[in-house]
């Protein structure tokens, strides 16, 4: 411990030896956090609770704290047609069937679909509207229970929305809550896109019609430290912000530059790939649309080793699982009964 201390007490004065002695020592704690993959294991919801865990409690405490995100090969057989007393006997059953729609309008011959992008998206922009200082919000259906698919930075979003909101009514008659409608279509669209991984999956999330928090989403045009700082808030380590940005594999941008309507993110847009991460260091802005974010992200001190290695010839294999684990955590956020979820995980498609 003592050691400990009088070594940062000698940072200030070694930080003063010569110009960029502080890029430098970011540099060290970076390639230190990229050794040790770090992510985060921190609980959220109910789970922080000083209390005993039921058995799904306790599963998804150990994938929170590190346990593999990435679902087996298990599958489903329902017991009967949806609407069947069998079928309505069972959540798996009733998710089967909307598994397999979404599924089917999310694949088409060449990968994944413009809904399925969408999907993915729409996950994500459910979910991040919730911090550790927040009373409500995060993956609770808001965004299409109220008025906040109006926010500007939610545009692009109306056609998923409104078909989104078209399986739900059709669905709802089966005590279904639009939060896992959200975050089961974004799982489902993820492993549908060819080289996706499989998240396992829980249902039992509460609606909420209030409109989530503003300000909690990221933006295009923001800094690597300022995202750094607004994933942290959500639990979110620096490792976790580069897998999550990875999604941009399949992005199609239709606002940050409208005169490049449905420019990629990378070459490969209807595949999950690791070529978003490459191509994104690489730089050729003409090809395809680099966010300034994701370019930042690629050579900020704490975020650029673990950015190249996802980027390298065996960055699929590492970037996928740790998407999954940064994923599953994404789906949970302001979920405060985690304790009585239910997994459904084996109602989704195969990977492809």
């Amino acid at each position: 411990m003592k050691t400990s201390t009088f070594l940062i007490g000698l940072v200030p004065i070694q930080a003063l030896a010569y110009p960029g002695m502080d890029r430098t020592l970011a540099e060290i704690q970076a390639r230190r956090d990229f050794a040790v993959g770090r992510r985060s294991t921190e609980l959220l919801g109910d789970l922080q609770d000083d209390v005993a865990l039921t058995a799904v409690g306790e599963t998804i405490k150990e994938i929170l704290e590190g346990s593999s995100a990435v679902a087996d090969s298990s599958t489903y057989t329902p017991p009967g047609d949806l609407g069947s007393e069998e079928c309505n006997k069972s959540a798996s059953c009733i998710w089967y069937y909307i598994a397999q729609e979404l599924n089917g309008a999310f694949t088409d011959n060449d990968g994944c679909t413009d809904l399925a992008r969408g999907a993915i998206r729409q996950g994500f922009h459910d979910a991040a509207t919730w911090d550790k200082s927040s009373a409500y919000g995060g993956a609770d259906g808001s965004l299409l229970l109220s008025d906040e698919l109006s926010r500007s930075v939610n545009r692009g979003l109306e056609d998923i929305g409104a078909q989104t909101k078209e399986w739900y009514n059709k669905y709802k008659q089966y005590n279904i809550s639009m939060a896992d409608f959200i975050q089961t279509a974004a799982i489902v669209a993820t492993v549908a896109c060819p080289g996706g991984p499989r998240i396992r999956l829980f249902i039992g999330r509460k609606d909420d019609s209030r409109a989530g928090p503003t300000g909690l989403l990221p933006l295009p045009q923001q800094d690597a430290k300022e995202l750094i700082d607004l994933f942290a808030a959500k639990t979110f380590t620096d490792s976790d912000l580069v897998a999550l940005v990875g999604a941009h594999t399949v992005s199609r941008q239709k606002f940050v530059d409208p005169s490049r309507l449905n420019a990629p993110q990378d070459t490969t847009p209807s595949v999950w790939d690791n070529k978003f991460y490459s191509e994104t260091i690489k730089g050729d802005n003409a090809t395809i649309l680099i966010f300034h974010s994701d370019k930042s992200i690629s050579t900020y001190p704490s975020t650029e080793a673990r950015f190249s290695q996802f980027a390298g010839a065996n960055g699929q294999a590492l970037w996928s699982p740790a998407y999954a684990q940064a994923y599953f955590r994404m789906s949970l956020l302001g979920v405060n009964n985690l304790n009585s979820l239910t997994e459904i995980t084996n109602v989704l498609p195969l990977p492809r």
